[in-house]
């Protein structure tokens, strides 16, 4: 008998549902790509699979007042949240937006 395969994403969500601070870490990894247009599908997506690690698309949306729908496109590759999205969803994972000083190399 074969056993089931498991897909890399379906283990990631186990992990991030098991270690808070794993998700807090990966969350802040990601988030910072956000400031990249080419790279900022990584940060969504990894919003995204926090989400889903913390109850599902649809309880957060439920829980943040957002549609289903909205919050699928909002964190889709090409999604474009505003930022009372975002906050409602980390809130609702837990978590808050905050700031850190950029780390810029000197000349």
């Amino acid at each position: 008998m074969k056993k089931a395969a498991v897909s890399h994403h379906e283990v990631e969500v186990r992990e991030l549902r098991a270690d808070p601070e794993l998700a807090v870490a990966y969350l802040k990894a990601a988030m910072a790509s956000l400031d990249d247009p080419e790279d900022r599908a990584a940060g969504l997506l990894a919003l995204r699979t926090v989400a889903e690690a913390y109850g599902g698309l649809g309880a957060v949306a439920a829980e943040a007042g957002i549609s289903r729908e909205s919050l699928y496109r909002a964190l889709s590759p090409r999604g474009n949240p505003t930022l009372k999205t975002l906050v409602a969803v980390l809130k609702t994972v837990g978590m808050r937006l905050s700031v850190e000083p950029e780390h810029r190399e000197s000349a």
